[in-house]
This record gives structure tokens, C-alpha cells and sequence, in this order.
């Protein structure tokens, strides 16, 4: 499979908020909490590299639909253990019952170099609690408790096999060069951040909306959680699809700048968060594994042509996230100003 290069224009994006990221002809029910129940793609990780040809074609054809289709899957045989990922949640609990919220407000933003924030909003737009921590390319997190810090640095280490693994595959169902992706974004030096999120049960909340709807920045989002409800995310066909995750599965979830690179094959998703249905507390962990934050973003001259004309700015990572005044800790979505 060749090599492919991206087409290259440097644009800075303009300093204007968004909430969500409109796809193109879909009128969008915004934070919606009318979703159905539709089976939602699973992938297993290990068959993508079978040695038995045949098993490895149909799971990478399943892996094309996917990423085609939806957007998004559930991700199975990862090869991260079981107590690695209950070990995180329970680490992320512990952090949000041990400490006060006076010692979590020690990570209030405060600068572009922030590493480690918290935040809590709790009204009609928004409810949720909320650390976010650089995981790589170097790890930082809270030094209290030992048990959050411990098991978090465990799970990053564990998930980088399946990053790169899941790089590589796309890339082959996408037609280029195995290490193409994890070449282009440099993901040796991938600026990744993890958010946990804390989420009220529906009788602390005071509104419907836990997260309002949004894309996220990056290659792709892997999220976990201890109790399922609540994330939907909206199919390419404009329906809220709920999210009900296979226990110790991840769901994975196309990022802003795969469709970058992809110049729209592949689609960064709509998701929200709702609360009204939690009867108790929920809480996830959702990464967005970004490229280095020098990679400069531009579509794959592959996916640009007569009949599929450029359709994405670029810049590098590191403009992107600090497009409309955020910090790069914020890892905040500025898709609407990518596109051309």
C-alpha cells in the first residue's frame, strides 16, 4: 500500500464558542433526551490480528463498517486485564470521596500549562464533577489519593498497546501504509487527556444535561464507566443511539482530527450526556488520544480529488486546542472552523 501525503494550508481557527458540531444535511435534535435502543457495532481487538487470514479480513471488514457506518463500537479482547479497568474506577472514586472539595479546588484552571483541572458545574446546561490529567506523553495526576494515581498510570500503560494497535489497523482499512496514522500523528508523542466524570443521581441534578452535545479533538475517544445510562451518541442518520457499554469493553469513538485526515470518509460523532434517568451517582473515564501537540493536521492526499475536494484548514494540534481561547487541558472541539 503506498505512502500518501497531506495537502498542506495553515489556517488559525477564529475565537468563537461552540457547543456541537453539526453533520452536513442532518437536522440535529439538540440534547435530546428522546434515543433509542439499536445495536451498536463490536469489534474484537484481537481478531485484527489473527494469524489465520481469513478471521482477520472479516474483522477488519467489520472494523471498515464501523468506522464507516458509525462512528463509533465497542471494543473486546483488548488484552487490558479486568482488575486494570475496575482498578481505575475505583481509583476515581476514591478521589472524589477521600479529598474535600476545597483540596480538589487546588486544580481550578489557572494557565495554558496546566496539566491537572478540575471543574464543577451543576445547572441546566451542564451536571457533572470533573479531573481532567495529561495521561501522556508524560502522566501527571493528583498525589492524593495513592490509589487514583497508581491505578490510572496502570490502565494508560496498558491501553497504548491497544492506541497503536488500533492505528494501525485503520490504517489498513483505510488503504495506507500499516504505521501510516501512528507515523502521521506522531503518537509516540501523543498529547492524550483523560476526563473523569462524576454525574449526579437525577434527583441532585438540576437540569436533564450532564455534558451538552459536542465532538471531541483528536485521533479517537476510548471511554469507560461503571454504570451504564446516559451517553448517547447520534448515528450519521441524525437518531440518538443509547450507549449501554459490555462490561470491561471500551467504547471507541472516531475523533475530530481522524476526520481531518480522512478529509470527511470518516465522521468525528455527536454525543451528550443525560441525568434524568441515573437513580445513583455514575461515573466514566473518557480519553481523547490526540496527536503530538506539533503534528500539523491536513487531509491525506488520498481522500482529496476532483469528485471529493478539500474539505479541512490545517494546523497543528496544539492551535486547534487552544482555538476559542481554550487551554490545551480543555481539550475543547474548534471542528466547525476545520472545515472549508
Amino acid at each position: 500500500m503506498a505512502q500518501t501525503s497531506p495537502v498542506h494550508t495553515h489556517e488559525t481557527c477564529e475565537h468563537t464558542n461552540i457547543t456541537s458540531v453539526p453533520f452536513s444535511n442532518i437536522n440535529i435534535p439538540m440534547d435530546s433526551v428522546l434515543a433509542v435502543d439499536e445495536d451498536i457495532p463490536t469489534i474484537d481487538f484481537l481478531m485484527l490480528f489473527s494469524d489465520d487470514p481469513i478471521q482477520q479480513s472479516k474483522a477488519l471488514d467489520n472494523l471498515s463498517n464501523a468506522c464507516d457506518e458509525y462512528g463509533f463500537f465497542y471494543l473486546v479482547n483488548h488484552g487490558v486485564p479486568d482488575s486494570v479497568i475496575e482498578g481505575a474506577l475505583e481509583g476515581i472514586a476514591d478521589f472524589f470521596e477521600v479529598t474535600k472539595e476545597e483540596e480538589r479546588k487546588e486544580y481550578v484552571k489557572s494557565s495554558p500549562a496546566d496539566r491537572i483541572m478540575w471543574g464543577l458545574n451543576s445547572h441546566a446546561g451542564e451536571n457533572r464533577e470533573y479531573l481532567k490529567v495529561v495521561a501522556h506523553p508524560q502522566f501527571h495526576c493528583p498525589a492524593k489519593p495513592a490509589s487514583l494515581s497508581e491505578a490510572l498510570e496502570e490502565y494508560f500503560k496498558r491501553f497504548q498497546d491497544v492506541k497503536i494497535g488500533l492505528a494501525r489497523a485503520i490504517s489498513k482499512i483505510l488503504g495506507l501504509e500499516e504505521f501510516y496514522i501512528e507515523k502521521f500523528f506522531n503518537l509516540k508523542s501523543g498529547f492524550d487527556v483523560s476526563a473523569m466524570n462524576v454525574y449526579p443521581p437525577n434527583f441532585q441534578s438540576k437540569g436533564s444535561i450532564g455534558v451538552p452535545s459536542h465532538t471531541d479533538p483528536g485521533f479517537f475517544v476510548s471511554l469507560i464507566q461503571d454504570v451504564n445510562g446516559g451517553l448517547r451518541v447520534l448515528s450519521h442518520k441524525g437518531k440518538w443511539i443509547n450507549v449501554y457499554i459490555p462490561r470491561n469493553a471500551f467504547l471507541i469513538q472516531i475523533g475530530d482530527h481522524l476526520e481531518v485526515l480522512t478529509n470527511g470518509k470518516y465522521k468525528s460523532h455527536i454525543h451528550q450526556v443525560v441525568v434524568d434517568n441515573n437513580k445513583v451517582r455514575r461515573i466514566s473515564l473518557a480519553t481523547l488520544h490526540g496527536p503530538s501537540l506539533d503534528t500539523f493536521v491536513i487531509p491525506a492526499t488520498k481522500f482529496v480529488d476532483h469528485f471529493h475536494p478539500l474539505g479541512y484548514r490545517g494546523m497543528t494540534y496544539k492551535e486547534s486546542l487552544e482555538a476559542n481561547g481554550h487551554h490545551e487541558i480543555e481539550v475543547q472541539s474548534c471542528l466547525e472552523q476545520l472545515r472549508l
